[in-house]
């Protein structure tokens, strides 16, 4: 059985350069852990907002290391080095909008700059990819909305089967006749 690996990216040029400590990278892998039950490894990354690391390192994770999600924080706003979605859908050969879509709109229940907000998400061979926000606290509000459908999709896409701790969050597969 090969390993089941989850990718990390952060896309910031402060943390990469490390000015501060990448406390949002840091909120996604809490998360997968909290929600996984399913033995994984995380490939984590922080690299700076140039548009081509950033498409780089989407197809290490998703081509060389098998990761079968990524998830990035970092670079979805209006801000001209916010390049994340740019890089997200250079790289994908599937759009998958209904995850940014949800994200805005539970973001909507917190904060009117949601708006601003550009996440999105996107599939490229087998792997999931999914851009977050780069607040901890919207990143768990964002997966919390979105990862219900993510081990659905993941099967989809012939990746692994993930299963969740359901007192924490519970994936939703359709029933099979």
């Amino acid at each position: 059985m090969n390993t089941i690996k989850i990718g990390v990216i952060t896309a910031s040029d402060r943390a990469s350069a490390g000015i501060y400590e990448d406390i949002s990278g840091m909120a996604i892998q809490e998360t997968m852990r909290d929600y996984l039950t399913t033995a994984f490894e995380i490939e984590y990354r922080c690299i700076p907002d140039e548009q081509s690391v950033i498409e780089d390192t989407m197809k290490e994770l998703c081509d060389e290391e098998g990761c079968c999600l990524v998830v990035t924080t970092g670079g979805t706003g209006p801000a001209l080095r916010d390049v994340t979605p740019e890089a997200t859908e250079n790289v994908c050969q599937k759009m998958m909008p209904g995850f940014g879509e949800l994200m805005r709109q539970v973001s909507l229940q917190y904060v009117p700059t949601a708006i601003l907000s550009r996440q999105t998400a996107g599939i490229r061979g087998k792997s999931l990819i999914i851009n977050l926000p780069g607040k901890p606290k919207s990143i768990r509000e964002c997966l919390d909305a979105v990862f219900p459908a993510v081990p659905y999709c993941i099967d989809l896409l012939e990746g692994p089967y993930l299963e969740c701790d359901e007192s924490v969050i519970k994936a939703f597969r359709p029933k099979t006749k």
